[in-house]
């Protein structure tokens, strides 16, 4: 006779394969981000810079760039202490230095804008920005307003949140 815990082992792992060969149910790939280089490092570069994605996508940020390590740090008090440039009830984030080849996930729930860098290579405007879900989503926070605390630069470097959510993924800019 099978006991209640066997039973219940035995539905679970049965739920369990039904899951995993669901076509329905199959999580979405990630969305990559790469960190790009070029050969000599005079230029440096997220790839894309813009992009546009649904509440809950993973972003996957991949150093593409065999000379130079890189970050992808979102603006936030809790890291360096800087001004925040992502909405304020999202989560921020800091892959740490990824060397040639290694990557780092995240996933990014609340609709907004989120501005990022990569701490070594900000002031050569090294940036990027995701804008998650819609202006019109409960919550959607834009862009943070121009202040003292980036480059005009690195302003610059940013692509529009219009442009971003026209064509859904910008870049690198020119430059």
């Amino acid at each position: 006779m099978i006991t209640p815990r066997r039973q219940f082992l035995a539905m679970g792992g049965g739920l369990g394969a039904a899951l995993l060969f669901s076509p329905s149910i199959k999580a979405a790939p990630a969305v990559t981000i790469e960190m790009r280089g070029t050969s000599r490092g005079e230029r440096i570069w997220f790839a894309p810079v813009g992009l546009a994605v649904s509440p809950g996508t993973t972003l996957r940020f991949v150093n593409r760039d065999k000379g130079n390590s890189h970050t992808a740090t979102a603006y936030h008090p809790a890291n360096f202490d800087r001004l925040r440039r992502i909405p304020a009830n999202a989560a921020p984030w800091d892959t740490g230095f990824l060397l040639p080849g290694e990557s780092a996930e995240i996933v990014l729930e609340v609709p907004g804008v989120y501005d990022y860098y990569c701490v070594p290579h900000e002031m050569a405007a090294m940036v990027g920005r995701i804008v998650v879900g819609k202006p019109s989503d409960a919550g959607f926070e834009g862009p943070a307003p121009a202040t003292d605390d980036v480059t005009a630069e690195v302003l610059d470097a940013f692509p529009s949140v219009e442009a971003i959510i026209a064509r859904r993924r910008i870049g690198p800019l020119p430059g």
